[in-house]
């Protein structure tokens, strides 16, 4: 894929996206399947969202969670309007993996697990 491309729905009343739409850089940090608390605490509406979490900045001010699977660091690309959200196309500028960190679904209304099921040619 040339350029790497990720996106995410945000919602028209955000108080976050104002301030985040003005950085240089976002950090996108793809929980880990351990922080299921700190998903919870990070989507809510009120409080300190990152009181007692460790956070890394880079030189650039992208913020990345530690214990997550997967930074992304990226730039805004695009914004589109859709219904009651944006749709944020972003650039990945970087990466970094974190493969000893199995990621942190929500399906079914429920953190699950990946099962992953090795296939033999």
């Amino acid at each position: 894929m040339d350029p790497p491309l990720v996106s995410f729905a945000i919602q028209n009343t955000s108080s976050t996206w104002p301030t985040l739409r003005n950085a240089r850089r976002l950090g996108i940090s793809i929980l880990g399947s351990e922080q299921a608390t700190a998903c919870r605490q990070l989507a809510s509406k009120s409080g300190d969202r990152f009181e007692g979490l460790e956070i890394f900045e880079n030189d650039l001010n992208a913020l990345f969670i530690a214990g997550a699977c997967l930074w992304l660091e990226c730039e805004i690309l695009n914004e589109v309007p859709a219904g009651d959200h944006a749709v944020v196309l972003l650039e990945v500028m970087s990466l970094r993996e974190h493969p000893d960190q199995e990621p942190l679904v929500f399906h079914g209304s429920s953190f699950r697990r990946l099962h992953t099921e090795q296939i033999v040619n």
